[in-house]
């Protein structure tokens, strides 16, 4: 076998061709926002209307999405994501229709909350390679990275094609083209049929074990959910934030670029991360990580208020960025351990919804600091974020450790002895 940590994982038969598929489906979640915004203000001469359909396309992804991940666990992948897929290729092509022949605006919000059937593309992916490595902790470490990185490409790239498509063609040319590669990806990684995880779907209804009830019960969930929604608000606030600075600047165009830096430098952290051998418990590295990503957040702030330059803050903003791709990739494989079997895709949807309200919430915290504050006390709110990351996530170290303490100390049962 490869010495490449990398190499081994696509030496796998299949494990190739489901990734290309999976990242040509992914590549489309970080245009159709940006393609919306851009296709209705043009349209509509609103960016408030634009806003608020994104606003709520992402408010049905939250209701819909661990819904339609539950089906992918109990039916299998192909089965569900196609025709889920399908479902939100109608509701996109829904929105270029109405946008282009001006119908009333609440078509829009129509549309675009139809496009929430959307399967979460990276969840499954995860989800094949933890049935193909099944037993092998560094190997699904090494996956997990690399899935994180492939994530922060495809949201850095994302937005970058749907502007480019959209100003260089014309105003529907971007959720077009993501509409194509959405519906091509899905169906060349549901095609892949040797690599897919089983279904779950034989359950005795009246079953109350781990595999039955809400995975917001299990052990350890919650807490690992609400630190998805700090990472998320630390993503969310720090997006708003960085181009309230660089309007502020004069460089408003700039701002894309800037952000790229980050999520390219959370992207190299990520594949980096992957190939490095995990040392210590999986907890405790979940700890550092969100201390570190709590600490180098105050890079940006610092790089403001010190210096007041775009480009030192493009430093900082790269630095800052090299912390997150840890940190998810570790809260990643800590829902894989406490999800019950056959229910991975809908856990690991769980944390992608709290991870999307976080970074709505973020959005939210990040426009009123700007506003209200100003942009250089604005960069305040992701290192608050990130710190009640760490707050949690040390918590939950404490607890696990407190309980695997007391379950050492606990006195073993008496022997009996049977009597013949």
């Amino acid at each position: 076998m490869p010495h490449n940590p990398y190499s081994r994982l696509f030496a796998i038969p299949g494990a190739t061709a489901f990734t290309l598929g999976n990242l040509v489906a992914r590549l489309p979640m970080g245009m159709f926002s940006v393609s919306a915004v851009i296709m209705i203000s043009g349209a509509r001469g609103s960016y408030a209307l634009a806003g608020a359909v994104t606003a709520t396309g992402l408010a049905a992804t939250a209701v819909v999405a661990p819904w339609t991940a539950r089906l992918v666990d109990r039916h299998g992948q192909a089965r569900v994501a196609v025709p889920a897929t399908l479902v939100a290729a109608l509701g996109s092509l829904s929105l270029v229709l109405c946008v282009r022949y001006g119908a009333p605006d609440w078509t829009l919000f129509a549309s675009y909350a139809a496009t929430a059937t959307t399967p979460n593309t990276g969840g499954m992916s995860r989800a094949r390679w933890a049935h193909l490595l099944k037993g092998d902790a560094r190997a699904v470490h090494t996956a997990n990275s690399f899935e994180q990185a492939a994530d922060e490409l495809c949201f850095m790239l994302g937005p970058v094609l749907a502007a480019f498509l959209c100003g260089t063609f014309f105003p529907q040319a971007g959720t077009l083209i993501g509409v194509v590669l959405l519906v091509t990806g899905v169906l060349v990684f549901a095609a892949q049929r040797a690599t897919e995880p089983p279904p779950h779907d034989r359950r005795d209804p009246t079953d109350t074990s781990a595999a039955t009830k809400s995975l917001l019960r299990a052990r350890g969930m919650p807490a690992l959910l609400i630190g998805f929604l700090a990472t998320g608000a630390v993503f969310g606030s720090l997006e708003v934030v960085t181009i309230a600075y660089a309007d502020g600047q004069g460089h408003k165009a700039a701002a894309g670029v800037v952000l790229a830096l980050q999520a390219a430098g959370s992207c190299a952290a990520g594949l980096v991360y992957g190939a490095a051998k995990p040392r210590g418990s999986l907890g405790r590295r979940h700890v550092l990580c969100a201390a570190a990503m709590a600490a180098v957040m105050t890079l940006p702030l610092l790089a403001v208020a010190s210096t007041g330059s775009l480009i030192v803050l493009s430093v900082a903003l790269l630095c800052a960025g090299m912390a997150t791709a840890p940190t998810m990739v570790t809260a990643m494989t800590l829902v894989q351990r406490r999800t019950p079997e056959g229910r991975l895709n809908e856990g690991m949807t769980l944390a992608v919804t709290g991870l999307l309200g976080g970074i709505a919430c973020g959005a939210a915290c990040g426009g009123w600091a700007v506003e209200h504050l100003g942009t250089a006390a604005g960069y305040g709110v992701p290192v608050a974020a990130a710190c009640c990351a760490l707050l949690l996530s040390s918590a939950q170290a404490c607890a696990t450790s407190t309980r695997a303490r007391l379950r050492r100390r606990r006195p073993a049962p008496p022997h009996v002895s049977s009597a013949v």
